[in-house]
């Protein structure tokens, strides 16, 4: 038997019992619902009941499976991001993500950044409030309360958190603002990869807000009149590569990326030290309940990619032109 605390007030059941019982199949779980075995206050309830404080939950006995060993991130890891929180209060934290690391375990992986906080704060309970793909660095909001991780999710849904991304293009935008709006649908290619492609008819509406800050030269074959331009992406709403495909919708591809950018334009930024997918999100903002004041947050620009940005400025992109870049 257990009695809900106002942490947990306002979660679905399912959600609830997932998290007592873990390591346990969520279609397990809505068969005991289904049959019974879960009661509240000594009734029978429905998968999609919110628990109110002070409810008394019946878990009945079900066999778990066996805890794997648990796969321990390297101190060198856990170091980083110690020294990488940009924000923290009683109810959330801020954290600066580097790239290379996913934000959870999962798919091969036997840990990711929550994961590596986790071990950092045994006994916190620590959830990922919103995700970043793995190959992007910057500004990422873990909660550290269930009750405000309910309440920044119903913030996101309703377009209450500011997310603004820095961005390399292949080429210019036709004008210093562009906004994309293009409903996008989540695929899975031959080889089992995730793919996003724009599709108007069935996909989920996505708008992306593109803003000019800088071009550089770079003479590689997809920039238009040579050039590539550090833009911000300001997300209006948070589909899966989002600003990825809508920046390849406008035939200016994200520079390093292998999925939906220009191979032989990536081959040559590997010139000027680009290894990896030029986007950063630089700064969070929103305002939840228990807060005064708006809370924003800024994540500075990776190192890596600042000297990019400086190589670039200097030309060093042009004089290698015709250089061997293998």
């Amino acid at each position: 038997m257990v009695c809900v605390d106002a942490e947990s007030a306002g979660q679905r059941i399912d959600n609830f019992l997932l998290r007592h019982l873990k390591g346990v199949p969520r279609s397990h779980l809505y068969r005991v619902l289904r049959r019974g075995e879960v009661r509240v206050n000594k009734g029978r309830i429905q998968a999609d009941y919110r628990l109110q404080a002070g409810d008394l939950v019946r878990i009945p006995p079900v066999r778990t499976p066996a805890p794997e060993a648990v796969v321990r991130a390297p101190d060198s890891q856990l170091a980083g991001l110690a020294g990488a929180v940009l924000f923290e209060d009683e109810r959330l934290l801020v954290i600066d993500k580097p790239a290379g690391l996913a934000v959870h375990g999962g798919s091969g992986l036997s840990y990711g950044l929550i994961e590596s906080l986790r071990q950092l704060r045994p006994g916190a309970e620590l959830e990922l409030v919103h995700r970043l793909d793995r190959d992007t660095s910057g500004a990422l909001v873990i909660s550290k309360r269930r009750s405000t991780l309910r309440e920044l999710h119903r913030l996101i849904r309703a377009g209450g958190m500011d997310k603004r991304y820095l961005a390399l293009i292949l080429g210019d935008l036709p004008q210093d603002e562009v906004t994309v709006d293009a409903a996008l649908t989540k695929n899975i290619d031959q080889g089992g990869e995730r793919v996003v492609k724009v599709d108007r008819a069935g996909g989920k509406a996505a708008r992306t807000v593109f803003r000019r800050l800088r071009s550089l030269p770079f003479a590689g074959p997809a920039a238009e009149a040579g050039v590539v331009t550090l833009v911000e992406a300001r997300l209006i709403t948070g589909r899966t590569h989002q600003i990825r495909v809508h920046a390849a919708h406008l035939g200016t591809p994200l520079a390093g990326d292998p999925k939906y950018g220009d191979f032989e334009a990536n081959r040559r930024l590997k010139a000027v030290g680009l290894g990896r997918l030029f986007l950063h999100a630089a700064s969070v903002g929103f305002r939840a309940e228990y807060m005064e004041q708006p809370l924003w947050v800024e994540a500075p620009l990776a190192p890596e990619l600042e000297d990019v940005l400086a190589r670039l400025a200097d030309g060093q992109a042009d004089a290698s032109r015709d250089g061997d870049l293998s």
